[in-house]
């Protein structure tokens, strides 16, 4: 069942919660308060008055910007559980169940999907979508992520990841075209979900290739790129080819060189870091010291079922407890800085930093109220939560969660969703992919 999207409040005040804008000048506001109308930030300190407004108290809580996903494949949801590492890899097992799927299964996965992201104070995605079998497939994807309420990027990709089949270029153009006639503020907007050829000397495939990233160049859509299986020689092409740009973002460069890093740093592109997908796929260990000279990064998911759950903290915890372990320093990670890899940072590699990220003054309204009332966050005496929330926290201490200025979850209980509604279609589904 959708989610039957309510209107947002013409004013929604919350109240004396500790504000962590993530806005370097504006800092934290403890006690403080955050006006929200038509969709926006008008106001951010303490002892607000407004009139009229609908009132959510934050009294004993913490308030931030929702997390922002930098990559993810939202259409293995409901592959859950089927990659058994040596008994079913993630690539072959992924791959031979997305070819079965009709556009119903792919707005299950993706729908559901994106409410386990909101779930967990996710409310920003850049979707990687790469099994547009149909038209109707992708039509099916916008549709799921539009029914979900989340801020999201569908980049729009082929069939499949072998790269011998043209992403359908007709329909990216109607898509974009569609968007482009939506209003500047739009949640859902379309990229390009960009492959390189996995044959390389292939002429005709580097020129089919390069059909799709002048055709994304020209309706100027950002442009997500693995570099992962061959990261070497694949980030070399990049650039070698003059690809790096600030509408693009590379994902996965675990093992990048220091002059591939220096090149996409000077090119301005952005980088998506997915630590527990790189660990479990066996990409290497992603060592957030590694990437210190790029300006444009941030954390991603890459998918529910591949991390094992939408959990972004748990990917920050994960990048911090394997900072400190291989350098045998406790104090090698800042809690603060992994904050804004989930957050500011984020939104600025995809590009999206001017609308959210931050809780600032003119910027979108999403972000999330995290309650300190249960038992994993027992024994907090006060002061900076930052380390509370990255070692400590977890999905189910996220009590609100507002995209738009649209209050999505609150009480702990997404608005207007059948929950059990929702987990037998995604059964159902799962269920039909193992048949066929």
């Amino acid at each position: 069942m959708a989610l039957s999207l309510p209107t947002h409040a013409k004013d929604i005040l919350i109240q004396n919660g500790y504000i962590m804008t993530m806005d370097p000048s504006l800092g934290d506001v403890e006690a403080g308060d955050v006006h929200v109308r038509d969709g926006k930030i008008v106001a951010i300190g303490r002892n607000l008055n407004a009139e009229g407004a609908e009132r959510i108290s934050a009294q004993g809580a913490i308030v931030l910007p929702g997390f922002v996903d930098t990559h993810s494949h939202l259409y293995v949801t409901t592959l859950r559980g089927q990659f058994r590492n040596a008994e079913g890899q993630f690539f072959p097992v992924s791959s031979a169940l997305a070819a079965k799927m009709t556009p119903d299964d792919v707005h299950t996965a993706m729908y559901t999907g994106a409410l386990e992201l909101l779930d967990g104070g996710i409310t920003s995605t850049a979707d990687f979508f790469d099994n547009v079998l149909t038209p109707a497939h992708g039509e099916a994807g916008l549709r799921a992520l539009e029914d979900s309420g989340i801020r999201a990027t569908m980049y729009y990709g082929g069939p499949d990841k072998t790269t011998k089949q043209r992403i359908d270029l007709e329909q990216l153009r109607a898509l974009a075209k569609q968007q482009n006639d939506a209003t500047p503020t739009s949640r859902v907007r379309i990229g390009l979900a960009w492959r390189l050829p996995r044959d390389r000397k292939s002429t005709a495939n580097w020129a089919m290739r390069q059909q799709e990233f002048d055709t994304a160049q020209g309706l100027g859509l950002p442009v997500q790129v693995h570099v992962s299986g061959e990261p070497e020689p694949m980030f070399d092409a990049l650039i070698k080819r003059n690809y790096l740009s600030p509408t693009m973002t590379v994902v996965h460069a675990t093992d990048a060189r220091p002059d591939q890093l220096a090149a996409l740093e000077a090119a301005g592109a952005g980088l998506a870091l997915t630590p527990i997908s790189e660990h479990r796929v066996g990409y290497g260990l992603t060592q957030l010291k590694h990437f210190a000279a790029v300006s444009r990064q941030g954390l991603g998911i890459d998918g529910n079922s591949l991390a094992g759950s939408a959990d972004m903290f748990a990917s920050m915890r994960l990048v911090a407890l394997t900072w400190s372990g291989a350098d045998r320093d406790e104090k090698a990670p800042s809690p603060r800085e992994l904050l804004a890899l989930a957050t500011r940072r984020a939104a600025e590699a995809i590009g999206m930093g001017d609308q959210v990220g931050s809780l600032s003054v003119g910027k979108r309204a999403d972000l999330q109220i995290v309650t300190l009332q249960s038992l994993n966050l027992s024994g907090f005496g006060g002061g900076d939560p930052a380390a509370l929330l990255v070692y400590s926290a977890r999905p189910s201490n996220v009590d609100t969660v507002i995209v738009d200025g649209r209050v999505l979850k609150r009480d702990g209980k997404l608005v207007e969703v059948d929950t059990a509604d929702v987990l037998r279609g995604a059964e159902a589904s799962a269920r039909a992919l193992l048949t066929r």
